[in-house]
C-alpha cells in the first residue's frame, strides 16, 4: 500500500501497461499518462458490473462525513496545485511548494497532539 493507504506507485505503472497490453484502456493524449476504457474495456465492465460493483459508491458509504470531508479538501487542494504547476511562474510554484510543505508538517503536528498554527522549524 502506498503512503495514503491506495496502491504503491510501482504498482500503478504495471497495471495500467498490463491494462493497456490487453486493449480494455487507452491513453487519453491529456498530460501525463491519462487514461480512459477502450470499447473492450467498457463491455468488460458491463459484462463484469455485478461481480465489480461500484467500488468509489461502497467507499464513500463507509466514511463518516468528516473523512469525507476532508477528502474534499485533499482534493480540492490537490487541484488547486495543479493549476499553479500548469499556469503558474517559477515564484508562484516555488511559494506553492512551501504552502504544500507548511500544511503537510501543520497535519502531522496535529496527529503529534500539538497545537495548530505552531513553529514551522
Amino acid at each position: 500500500m502506498g503512503e495514503y493507504g491506495g496502491p504503491a506507485r510501482g504498482s500503478i505503472y504495471p497495471a495500467l501497461s498490463q491494462l493497456e497490453d490487453e486493449g480494455l484502456i487507452e491513453p487519453t493524449g491529456e498530460g501525463r499518462k491519462a487514461f480512459t476504457l477502450s470499447s473492450e474495456g467498457r463491455e468488460y465492465v458491463e459484462a463484469n458490473r455485478e461481480r465489480m460493483g461500484t467500488p468509489w459508491k461502497t467507499v464513500a458509504e463507509g466514511a463518516s462525513s468528516e473523512l469525507s470531508g476532508l477528502r474534499d479538501s485533499g482534493q480540492a487542494l490537490a487541484m488547486a496545485a495543479t493549476q499553479v504547476a500548469k499556469t503558474g511562474n517559477a515564484e508562484q510554484i516555488e511559494a506553492a511548494r512551501e504552502v504544500m510543505d507548511h500544511a503537510r508538517r501543520s497535519l502531522y503536528r496535529l496527529l503529534a497532539g500539538e497545537e495548530p498554527g505552531g513553529s514551522d522549524a
